[in-house]
């Protein structure tokens, strides 16, 4: 296991949060966007806690915010705002919570737990993790996205929310974990979910041939790990590599032979994740023929999500045209 250069490294990540120095290949990709619109009982001006206490969502409302209530703050759906993110998009947010609910509420599993009863019990931290499901089309790929938060809180409503919304409208399916925090836990947590949707492949109607890790910041880090060692290294099973990791800003530096094709993305003006870092890194990685994809984007600060409205709108597109390549038969 890779635990002592992890925890080394989430070490480096929190000082600099807190300002310190230290489907088959052949199979056919998705249609390009399923047009959805979701109705649904909230607004920008619905009160988060009613999303929270609204029955529908049962025992999984709580996760859909962090846990953590000292990382996010406002009382609407329209005001949230969450700690080291930027570019929070209400219209997002709202489109969010209406999909979710709107599929609940026909009977739609939306939300899975990863661990059984007796694991929650014998951890009681496990009690807030788990996957939301954002379905797409039956048989295509999945995407597993990581939201950051530090490895202090995850930051789903920005981080990995929207990016599995948008994946599912294009026809993957798409799953958002809810982790615990913490570099090692982290890790966990993402390796029981790739085993977990393995496992359970049939009933999701999910491919897992060429499936692919998302990861922003934290997130990014977890999804990187994983690809470097794969989930044997956390405790489960040995699985397949992903087909491609996506990293959005992170100044993840560590790297193996065996790492998967890898796209990034990051803001020239992130204080938290210095571009240069991951251009040497993805410049390491193709020297050694591994494929890849790096952009950078000038004034953009950290956790920019979807980059809805600036200099990075149209990334995630990239990324899946990046993804597909990979997971195309190889001449």
């Amino acid at each position: 296991m890779k635990g002592t250069a992890i925890l080394a490294s989430a070490l480096c990540l929190a000082l600099s949060l807190t300002g310190c120095s230290a489907g088959g290949a052949d199979r056919a990709a998705p249609a390009d966007r399923v047009q959805q619109e979701p109705t649904g009982p909230f607004t920008a001006d619905t009160p988060v806690e009613a999303v929270l206490q609204d029955e529908v969502f049962g025992d999984y409302g709580r996760p859909l915010f962090p846990v953590d209530t000292g990382y996010w703050s406002g009382d609407t759906l329209g005001e949230l705002q969450l700690t080291w993110y930027n570019n929070i998009d209400p219209e997002e947010t709202v489109e969010i919570v209406n999909t979710l609910w709107q599929r609940a509420e026909v009977g739609e599993t939306v939300f899975y737990d990863i661990y059984t009863e007796a694991e929650k019990a014998q951890d009681p931290d496990k009690a807030d993790t788990g996957l939301f499901f954002f379905k797409g089309e039956a048989g295509a790929p999945f995407a597993v996205c990581n939201a950051g938060g530090g490895f202090a809180y995850v930051g789903a409503m920005q981080d990995s929310f929207p990016h599995a919304l948008e994946l599912s409208k294009r026809g993957y399916n798409a799953f958002a974990l809810i982790y615990r925090p913490g570099a090692q836990t982290a890790c966990e947590d993402l390796a029981r979910a790739i085993a977990w949707i393995f496992a359970h492949a049939g009933e999701l109607e999910v491919d897992t041939e060429g499936y692919s890790l998302w990861g922003g910041s934290a997130g990014a880090r977890m999804a990187a790990w994983l690809g470097s060692y794969g989930p044997g290294a956390f405790g489960e099973e040995d699985l397949p590599r992903p087909a491609a990791v996506v990293l959005q800003y992170t100044g993840h530096a560590e790297y193996t032979p065996e790492d998967p094709p890898t796209f990034a993305c990051v803001g020239e003006s992130d204080w938290i994740a210095n571009w240069r870092t991951m251009e040497r890194r993805l410049q390491a990685l193709q020297d050694l023929g591994i494929p890849t994809e790096f952009h950078h984007y000038p004034g953009l600060p950290h956790g920019f999500g979807l980059g809805t409205g600036t200099v990075a709108e149209g990334w995630l597109d990239e990324a899946v045209a990046f993804w597909e390549a990979q997971r195309a038969p190889q001449s």
